[in-house]
């Protein structure tokens, strides 16, 4: 078996070199959704957290901050909701220092107190 053509194998690299923007957008918006997607997972253990903080009498937004990656702190925002929390928390951009949107969850924990 012979190998293909000069031609052929030029034309293989030009078609590769023709994707990789495309693969590379492919990855930047995989990674993007990999985030949001921490994101959404994490803002449901601060609410959680921040709930079963406020149904002993403690800080709810020192309790959320506990369980977030320090990358995340920066856009929190804690809530109280009629019988539990509220946490907003924004969405890291990958390709930018900002962010992309916000995400929130609720959580409630009935109280503790005697």
């Amino acid at each position: 078996m012979s190998a293909p053509p000069a031609h052929e194998r030029a034309q293989a690299s030009v078609e590769l070199v023709a994707l990789l923007p495309l693969i590379a957008l492919v990855a930047g918006l995989a990674w993007q959704a990999a985030v949001a997607g921490q994101a959404l997972w994490l803002a449901a253990s601060a609410a959680r957290a921040a709930a079963r903080a406020e149904a002993v009498g403690a800080d709810r937004t020192a309790a959320a901050r506990a369980v977030l990656p320090s990358r995340l702190e920066r856009g929190l925002a804690v809530r109280p909701r009629a019988g539990g929390v509220e946490v907003a928390l924004r969405v890291p951009s990958v390709v930018s220092a900002g962010s992309i949107t916000t995400v929130r969850r609720e959580a409630r924990f009935p109280s503790q107190s005697p």
